[in-house]
């Protein structure tokens, strides 16, 4: 029945999904439900990359947006991966979430795992990265508040909410007042990164830092917690609101060749603020 309804629609609808088939997912070797479960994920992920204009101006009815507060893209909740036989240790609850008063600025890291995998496998692989941290490192919940595939697709990654100030353990010394977003792949030097994640990143960016009013292209004063990060516990450092992991901790994650699409992103991002 799902078949013949698929060929029963508009020539305006199908030419909707048109662009998962160009992502080269190997969807065949997805059985059944799985399939369909990648295809829209993939969908999904490439209908987020939206410009500007169009964003602001999709904004929920009923909320008028501050300035320079973007469009909250969509978000997978954690309920979506956290389940499952493979990696029980990320499906455990995980204690009670601290918060900060707000964000002022985001790191961007990878998660320094194969890029070649099918987005259908996407919950599978977050719960795997999820299980290696609350097992071999035993802590509490996931690192990353964010997780990013490479077709845009947006996971929660670390409880307590996405619209809220949650305290993640991804930039050792810079956790407070700062969010995490991973892209999951490896992204060194001539690996290439996806249109589709970037623009991911741009998006989650802009939103989140948005809430409190600040330009992804700005710096931003954050005060080291930890004598291990770059910076002596106690020392306020000026960093980029939008950063690379590496600009606050000794790494070079996340990754020659995503750090040197950060301006570009940046700036996508200020776009999708409303700036100039």
């Amino acid at each position: 029945m799902r078949v013949r309804r698929a060929r029963g629609m508009r020539r305006r609808r199908s030419a909707r999904i048109r662009p998962a088939s160009r992502t080269g997912l190997a969807l065949a070797c997805v059985p059944g439900l799985a399939a369909v479960l990648g295809l829209v994920l993939c969908v999904k992920g490439v209908e987020r990359a939206v410009d500007a204009g169009s964003a602001r101006a999709a904004a929920v009815a009923g909320h008028r947006l501050a300035p320079h507060e973007a469009v909250r893209p969509h978000i997978v909740p954690r309920a979506v991966w956290a389940v499952g036989g493979e990696a029980n240790s990320a499906a455990r609850t995980p204690p009670p979430p601290h918060y900060d008063d707000k964000v002022l600025a985001v790191f961007v890291h990878h998660t320094d795992s194969p890029n070649d995998y099918a987005c259908a496998d996407v919950p599978r692989i977050i719960r795997y990265l999820a299980a290696g941290q609350t097992g071999a490192r035993n802590w509490d919940d996931i690192g990353y508040n964010f997780l990013v595939d490479r077709c845009g697709t947006i996971y929660e990654g670390r409880a307590g909410g996405v619209d809220r100030p949650v305290t993640g353990a991804h930039t050792l010394g810079f956790n407070h007042r700062t969010a995490g977003i991973a892209a999951l792949g490896t992204f060194t030097a001539g690996a290439a990164v996806p249109r589709a994640m970037a623009d991911a990143i741009a998006a989650l960016a802009a939103w989140k830092l948005g809430l409190a009013g600040i330009d992804p292209r700005a710096t931003v004063r954050l005060t080291s917690s930890n004598s291990h990060s770059r910076y002596t516990k106690g020392t306020t450092a000026t960093l980029p609101a939008l950063a690379a992991h590496g600009d606050a901790y000794t790494t070079t994650c996340p990754g020659a060749a995503l750090k040197a699409l950060l301006p570009e992103i940046r700036e996508r991002a200020a776009r999708l603020q409303g700036r100039k």
